[in-house]
């Protein structure tokens, strides 16, 4: 038996600012763009990995109106799980996302248990961190 990620949920206050975050600034690309009445949901992944995918959608998609309030509420917060990218540079892709305007949460730092990571906030507050496996 076999077991592997395939998707992680994303939620975000405006898919398309986000798009402009995780599309362009990131460099995924944008596997599924679904519509569901007045919300959708947006499927992304690496090109050098695209079997598996991160979904933005909107605290309400998909939701009752109770726990779409409390997922916004969250969001608001920063309070939703961090996001974390593995990447083979970790100093380039921070240039290339401070570049695109990302708000900056930590530099590129060698961290005392092995990676190299920093951290940005995308556009509604998620913390989206980078880290570089150590050199063997």
């Amino acid at each position: 038996m076999t077991i592997a990620l395939q998707y992680s949920q994303v939620t975000v206050n405006d898919v398309d600012e986000s798009l402009a975050f995780y599309r362009d600034a990131l460099g995924l690309e944008v596997h599924n763009d679904v519509a569901s009445g007045p919300y959708r949901w947006v499927t992304l992944g690496s090109p050098t990995q695209p079997d598996v995918e991160i979904v933005l959608s909107e605290p309400h998609a998909g939701r009752s109106p109770a726990d779409g309030d409390a997922m916004q509420e969250l969001l608001v917060k920063g309070a939703l799980p961090i996001i974390v990218f593995r990447t083979d540079d970790v100093d380039a892709m921070f240039e290339k996302v401070r570049a695109a305007g990302a708000e900056v949460l930590q530099e590129p730092t060698d961290q005392a248990w092995g990676p190299r990571d920093c951290a940005f906030r995308d556009p509604s507050g998620n913390m989206v961190r980078f880290l570089q496996a150590p050199p063997r």
